[in-house]
């Protein structure tokens, strides 16, 4: 084994582990809290209303977290998210244990945990380039890693938690979520690379940088200016609209209705990320050949529609499970190639506070998904809801993907529209806070 080669394995397998098993943890969390809600009230609202308390503080979170990230660095900001994402999710089961868990009380934490979750996973995303640096890798091969990792801990994550749930209940099971993100923590804080620093920021005065809000401003100005970046995200965050719905309330209700129990919702999602996993890993190996566009667009579609045709016809299980496995293998191109035309559009020391505004504005409607598909069950039913949803979403992949632009996407094609410099404040007006 080269020395190269070593340098590349010691950096990247613990910071990939810990990714992962904080990956894990999550994925329980996001399988526990809705069925806890649900078999203790009955309420697909109540279940919605969870993981938009949930969902809200993360998306305001992303949006203003990026200049905290350019500013302290992604490794500083992802271990202290990720210590107060563990003392919180903690805090359920033991209040749980000591009965004071109220549905007004879990809204609070889940709402706190969501804040938190936000500066997590946008520090890890920026940290990418920087790990590439470090262990001398192709951009894409550490996205399409990342993103292998993380599908392969959803491999046994969704099975694993329907029978830990099973097994302690859906409160007791969060306290293996807040254990993930303490290991995540402590591995991140060790082995992740130091922030970049481009040698005109690490000689610039603290005075001549740009105030917090104009960082914002800044962010905001390079993706509208950006065409491909603006149409991704509009894109993404329709489809994210329609996923929420689907994982906080359609699924479960589904699953529920029909008289299945928490098992066979993990099994569903241990089977998307089966083959996900594995797409991931071509990804990595080959995303360099992989024409980006009509995988990606393959991939959105295989991940989306078919699941809802199924369900709203009342498929079997093994059917459902068989679509899982098959959209799971088109959604596992998705995230590598995402990570490398953003990282590859925006410029190293905008990255933090682009890629959080993006992804706020990506997430910003999955607020909404669970509230509108609970409340859409309760005045229609669930198969008519179910339709709709593979509509939006059918709509949600087609129409972008005709748009000129989205030939940008492929490797070496440079913005035919030239984006414009993101604004500055003039230096006398900066601060440095």
């Amino acid at each position: 084994m080269s020395a190269g080669t070593r340098r590349s394995t010691s950096l990247l397998a613990p910071v990939l582990a810990a990714n992962a098993i904080s990956v894990a943890g999550t994925r329980l969390t996001a399988i526990a809290i809705p069925w806890l809600v649900l078999t203790t009230t009955g309420s697909a609202t109540r279940t919605g209303i969870v993981a938009a308390c949930e969902l809200t503080p993360l998306v305001v979170s992303k949006a203003l977290c990026g200049p905290v990230i350019d500013r302290l660095g992604a490794r500083r900001v992802s271990v202290c998210a990720d210590l107060l994402s563990a003392a919180t999710v903690a805090l359920v089961p033991l209040l749980h244990l000591a009965g004071l868990l109220t549905f007004p009380v879990l809204l609070v934490l889940v709402a706190v945990a969501g804040a938190a979750r936000g500066p997590a996973d946008t520090s890890k995303f920026t940290l990418a380039p920087d790990i590439a640096d470090a262990a001398g890798l192709p951009l894409e091969r550490v996205t399409g890693l990342v993103s292998a990792t993380e599908r392969t801990a959803m491999i046994i994550a969704p099975a694993l938690a329907g029978a830990v749930i099973g097994a302690t209940g859906p409160a007791d099971a969060l306290l293996v979520d807040a254990a993930s993100f303490v290991v995540c923590a402590v591995a991140v804080g060790i082995w992740a690379p130091k922030r970049h620093r481009p040698a005109a920021e690490a000689t610039a005065e603290p005075a001549a940088k740009e105030s917090y809000l104009g960082q914002l401003r800044g962010g905001w100005a390079f993706i509208v200016s950006d065409r491909m970046v603006r149409s991704l995200v509009t894109m993404v965050s329709v489809t994210n609209l329609v996923d929420a719905a689907y994982s906080a309330v359609l699924l479960p209700v589904w699953i529920h209705d029909h008289g299945y129990g928490a098992l066979e919702l993990g099994l569903i999602g241990s089977a998307f990320s089966v083959t996900a996993a594995v797409a991931a890993v071509l990804a990595a190996a080959y995303g360099e050949r992989v024409p980006r566009r009509a995988a990606f667009l393959a991939g959105f579609f295989l991940g989306g529609v078919p699941r809802f045709a199924a369900m709203a016809l009342g498929a079997p299980m093994w059917c459902v499970v068989g679509l899982a496995l098959v959209g799971g293998f088109g959604s596992g191109f998705i995230n590598p190639i995402l990570s490398a035309v953003f990282v590859e559009r925006i410029p190293r020391d905008l990255l933090g506070r682009v890629s959080s505004l993006a992804e706020a504005a990506a997430w910003a409607g999955m607020p909404l998904g669970g509230i509108l598909a609970g409340s859409a069950i309760a005045a229609a039913g669930l198969a008519p809801v179910l339709v709709t949803a593979g509509g939006v979403y059918l709509v949600a992949v087609v129409v972008p993907g005709l748009l000129p632009q989205w030939s940008e996407m492929e490797r070496g094609k440079r913005p035919s529209d030239a984006v414009q410099p993101v604004p500055r404040e003039p230096q006398q007006t900066q601060s440095g806070a």
